[in-house]
């Protein structure tokens, strides 16, 4: 079996390159809006039509390549399969994708030849050794993007996984607010310093909304990214923690589903932006990508009660947990940190629930 992973590669064209591909660019998405136009009026979104309908129209009108024709026409018929209830509409500086017939790659070198309206440009680009690594196997299109005066190129590759094993045991893994994510090992990679920056940027935001200046909305555009890069940067550490602790001791790895938490739990107001803002899905999916490449199994299980359930004696109560931190059973008096107790018991449901097992990725 193989997994289809992402690698980001940031290209360093010279000035003459970005101003070609700045061309290229704006040009092929205003050929996408004109296909897509063509596409409402005439109510025709699969690809095979609007190919005969518009190919040629669009290769006179923009002066594209072939290729790249065919590409925006399967980007706009792709559009129209999420929604054909309104026209769709591409941004000037909106990506495009590339295909090995527009696109080749000469990794030793570390240039990438791309098709653009000043022909073929060989630019250089640099990446990290991950993503090097990736490209050994890359296959599929690559998407262009320019995002804050850079440019970039997504690159899809396959890489094959190892067998995932049957393990008897499992470190289970409860995640939360204060504390992002505990383990039953008692591993606890705590929120705090990530709840204290997501409220500053809270604060800084409210304040330069009720400012409204030129300068207070530039800002705010260039930091509009910043707490999700922290948030994904911090998924990727913690995730990447929890596989190698399973895999160096040859465990599984149990979360909880906790699919619809949102619509399931109500808080109160002050803590709604906090219950909102994490990403606990991208951390659930970063754990699991990350398991598949290490051959290590995922089993997903249900989280009722595993924070009011004893680990000593089996009591459920509410009682037994009468604080975010703090568990102490009212049957037999067993007293631990909550998280700790939650995690070890999703643990232990996942050892007699194996067949849940969270589906495949990508």
């Amino acid at each position: 079996m193989s997994m289809k992973l992402v690698a980001q590669v940031k290209l360093q064209p010279t000035p003459a390159q970005a101003e070609a591909l700045h061309r290229t660019l704006t040009t092929a998405n205003a050929a996408a809006n004109y296909i897509s136009t063509r596409a409402w009026q005439t109510k025709t979104f699969r690809r095979y039509d609007l190919h005969h309908a518009c190919y040629h129209d669009v290769r006179a009108q923009f002066d594209l390549a072939a290729q790249m024709t065919v590409r925006l026409l399967a980007k706009v018929a792709d559009a129209y399969k999420v929604d054909r209830h309104c026209q769709r509409r591409f941004k000037p500086q909106g990506s495009i994708a590339y295909d090995s017939r527009i696109l080749s790659w000469q990794l030793a070198e570390q240039i990438v030849s791309l098709w653009t309206l000043a022909g073929r440009q060989p630019i250089p680009f640099v990446c990290g050794e991950p993503q090097m690594t990736l490209l050994q196997s890359l296959r599929g299109e690559a998407d262009l993007v320019y995002r804050d005066g850079a440019w970039y190129l997504y690159q899809t590759c396959e890489v094959a996984e190892p067998p995932v094993g049957d393990p008897t045991e499992f470190l289970g893994v409860d995640l939360g607010i204060v504390n992002i994510a505990t383990d039953s090992d008692g591993t606890v990679h705590a929120g705090g310093q990530v709840n204290g920056l997501r409220r500053r940027h809270r604060r800084l935001r409210r304040k330069l909304q009720q400012k409204g200046t030129k300068s207070a909305k530039r800002l705010l555009k260039k930091r509009r990214r910043k707490e999700r890069r922290f948030a994904r940067q911090t998924n990727h550490v913690i995730s990447k923690q929890l596989v190698a602790r399973a895999e160096r001791t040859g465990r599984g790895i149990a979360l909880e589903d906790l699919t619809g938490l949102r619509e399931r739990v109500r808080v109160s107001k002050a803590h709604r932006s906090q219950l909102h803002s994490w990403a606990f899905y991208d951390l659930r999916c970063k754990i699991e990508y990350k398991a598949r490449r290490a051959g290590v199994r995922v089993v997903v299980v249900d989280p009722a009660n595993t924070s009011r359930t004893c680990p000593a004696c089996g009591s459920i109560d509410a009682r037994n947990w009468p604080n975010q931190a703090t568990f102490c059973c009212v049957s037999c008096g067993y007293c631990g940190f909550a998280d700790h107790v939650a995690a070890g018991n999703i643990a232990r449901r996942a050892a007699v629930n194996q067949p849940h097992v969270s589906a495949p990725t990508g």
